[in-house]
């Protein structure tokens, strides 16, 4: 059992860009930053829900199926599940449809706990204030011996790097320049020394980064 994360960051380290807006809440430099990804095959089946056989297959591809291979549970922030959108509406169930894509339980890290939300496809969102130590032991005991997937946002990957918890990192450097936003590495000065380190480029130009703790 591995706990693992993904990441897209920028040349410059960006992994959460800085120019969101409440009318654009991902920012017009987040699509930049997915675009390869976004355009995969297995992106285009698992999360959009699209059985045509359309999008990129390759390099990218590969990274964007192992993303979702083997995991038996996921943890990630608020944000990523939606709950800043609404935060006030018990109702919510965030902006991954009707069957998220996960298809595992979810721990939602948040400070206002809500009652677990169950829905198609096999996804139940738990929403647990916790610490990343209680988290991870929270998804253990129903991953099934297989990955836990630390799915983001930046934030919830960097409290589980500075723990020590993250056994597998995966960044898919993107050749552009964002120059100001949330930075992978802030705050994490030496940590690359406690793994080794892999890499291959895509035909599209990205850099997968595999970092394995040794």
């Amino acid at each position: 059992m591995a706990v693992r994360a993904d990441l897209n960051i920028s040349l410059d380290g960006i992994a959460s860009p800085s120019d969101q807006s409440p009318e654009n809440p991902m920012g017009e430099d987040w699509p930049r930053l997915v675009a390869e990804y976004t355009a995969t095959r297995t992106f285009r089946n698992r999360v959009l829900g699209d059985t045509s056989g359309e999008g990129t297959t390759g390099m990218d591809d590969d990274y964007g199926r192992a993303y979702f291979e083997e995991v038996g549970a996921e943890i990630m922030g608020a944000a990523m599940f939606g709950l800043h959108a609404h935060p006030d509406d018990p109702d919510w169930q965030g902006w991954w449809g009707d069957e998220p894509p996960f298809h595992v339980p979810v721990f939602v890290l948040t400070h206002t706990p809500r009652r677990s939300l169950e829905m198609a496809g096999g996804t139940t969102f738990h929403f647990l204030e916790a610490t990343p130590q209680e988290a991870l032991a929270r998804a253990r005991e129903v991953a099934g011996g297989k990955d836990i997937r630390i799915g983001g946002g930046l934030d919830v990957v960097q409290q589980f790097l500075r723990a020590g918890l993250i056994d597998r990192l995966h960044l898919a450097v993107v050749p552009i320049i964002l120059e100001s936003g949330g930075r992978i590495w802030d705050g994490l000065r030496g940590i690359e020394n406690d793994y080794d380190s892999s890499a291959e480029v895509a035909e599209s130009g990205v850099i997968h980064l595999t970092f394995t703790r040794r």
